[in-house]
């Protein structure tokens, strides 16, 4: 197929929200209280930990004390610091095949040997992992992202967490469990997390837990967060202190107003019904257009979907041509440690509205049609 020149692409790339999920005047007002009420605190520098009255909120919520909790611009510069606290040069991290792609690149920048266990539907390769974890050289973490997964969107199931815990446990192998997109639901029940499950073990000090309020709030607050074991709390903190004078206080103060408000539970609703109807359009179209032909993930939450093409297609090859085409995705390599994956392609529909993602889920089902037909 061909587009027209100056047709706009519809991407399904990047998992970034629209713009329409932000609660504008509910932030606008939140940063109104948090100066008049704090202001003296949350415009002057602060805690490399961050803003106290946050980091108590998200201490509660977890239910550990405030010193195992630091705030941080952004989740990404949280894994950064549990990286370079835990991984030098040749140590052996553990991830997901796929994994999330950013995680990759800080484990390539230390040097790690990054070995990757398979994931799929029913959940980690346990047998893999139970030879990995007891052999040398030993892991230093294992990195999982169990709701709604980048990229896949999948979630392992009550059943599947309990038995990778139990794994954990066996082999005293640290966990790190990454869960920014585990409130944004659509549909279905939420599952314990790796490290609740743990702490009922008395095993906690066995997670590390990072989140973010980038998919659930607003990316432009810049503010995530790491649950940290006692012993490595100390360590992460101050390499915060070596890298930046002060956290962001101000987007601290107002995020923790709209929580301290009761609106996260609200809002949180409002992104449910938001996206599940962004994923079922595109879920509509792929099973009208490539039932039979493709496979692909229905995930209840989060922002991905993840696609898996018919033989012989390769994602690569077919992003290059796709974006001629007017839509552009993710073709899988970049979230396999050893680049294959070259028959999947991960989809993003929080961006775009309905319409857009019927018209770029079309544009893509028949690109993979018309290639299926004359043989890729």
């Amino acid at each position: 197929m061909s587009v027209l020149p100056g047709t706009d692409v519809i991407s399904f790339a990047r998992g970034v929200p629209s713009p329409d999920m932000f609660p504008l005047e509910e932030l606008a007002e939140f940063a109104r209280r948090a100066i008049q009420q704090d202001g003296r605190v949350a415009l002057n520098y602060g805690p490399p930990s961050g803003y106290a009255p946050l980091r108590e909120w998200i201490a509660r919520r977890h239910d550990v004390g405030p010193e195992r909790v630091l705030v941080t611009p952004g989740s990404l510069i949280g894994l950064n610091f549990v990286v370079r606290l835990l991984v030098a040069n040749g140590d052996r991290a553990l991830v997901e095949a796929p994994t999330y792609d950013r995680m990759l690149h800080v484990l390539g920048d230390r040097g790690a040997d990054v070995v990757a266990v398979p994931r799929t539907d029913a959940g980690l390769d346990l047998d893999r992992l139970a030879a990995l974890a007891g052999g040398r050289p030993r892991p230093r973490f294992l990195y999982v992202l169990p709701t709604f997964h980048n990229p896949t969107g999948r979630t392992l199931s009550r059943a599947a967490r309990e038995e990778l815990v139990e794994l954990v446990v066996e082999h005293e192998l640290l966990v790190f469990e990454d869960d920014p997109y585990g409130l944004v639901r659509i549909e279905g029940e939420p599952e314990p997390l790796l490290h609740e499950l743990l702490r009922e073990r008395g095993a906690d000090e066995l997670c590390v837990f990072a989140s973010s309020f980038s998919k659930t709030v607003a990316p432009g607050l810049r503010v995530g967060y790491l649950v940290l074991p006692e012993e490595l709390a100390g360590g992460v903190e101050l390499l915060a202190t070596r890298t930046y004078v002060s956290p962001p206080i101000l987007p601290q103060a107002q995020l923790y107003a709209f929580l301290d408000a009761g609106r996260l539970t609200p809002h949180l609703a409002h992104l449910g019904s938001f996206l599940g109807e962004r994923r079922n359009a595109l879920l509509e179209v792929l099973e009208d257009r490539l039932a039979g032909i493709a496979a692909w993930t229905r995930p209840e939450g989060g922002y991905f979907l993840w696609l898996e093409l018919p033989d012989p297609l390769d994602a690569v090859e077919l992003e290059a041509r796709a974006r001629g085409a007017g839509v552009a995705f993710v073709p899988g390599p970049a979230f396999f440690a050893d680049g294959s994956g070259h028959g999947t392609a991960r989809l993003s529909f929080s961006y775009p509205s309905p319409d857009e993602i019927r018209v770029g889920a079309t544009r893509l089902a028949d690109l993979v049609c018309d290639s299926v037909e004359s043989g890729g």
